[in-house]
């Protein structure tokens, strides 16, 4: 029997490919990388913070890339970011300016990490054997 989270397509990772359990595996690594990825955007602004807080954000931002996957990078960027600015202008409470420097290092952070994760995972899939 073969697990898979998901599918890894040109256009994107498609959890549709496996089903329910593929789009729970794919919510729960989501999590995960925007938890990991906020964390330490916040690390490097605010200094020392607790990891819970970046888990209580990074829920709500794998829902969202899931619920608009299909509307691709042009719907899904700008709508992550803002619900990633509220979300830490609530959970972090800081000002306006810090939560923009902070929604801003952690997209680019994520992007980074992103990019790098999913070239990974295609020059694997192109491995033989």
């Amino acid at each position: 029997m073969e697990f898979t989270v998901a599918q890894v397509t040109a256009e994107g990772i498609d959890p549709a490919a496996g089903g329910p359990l593929a789009y729970l595996g794919t919510f729960l690594v989501a999590t995960a990388f925007y938890g990991v990825t906020l964390h330490i955007a916040a690390r490097y602004v605010l200094g020392d913070v607790r990891v819970r807080r970046a888990f209580t954000v990074a829920p709500a931002l794998a829902l969202t890339s899931l619920l608009l996957q299909q509307w691709g990078p042009v719907v899904v960027i700008p709508v992550t970011l803002a619900i990633a600015y509220t979300a830490i202008l609530i959970v972090y409470d800081t000002d306006y300016k810090l939560t923009l420097l902070i929604s801003v290092i952690y997209y680019t952070v994520a992007a980074l990490i992103g990019f790098t994760v999913f070239n990974v995972v295609r020059l694997l899939g192109t491995a033989p054997g």
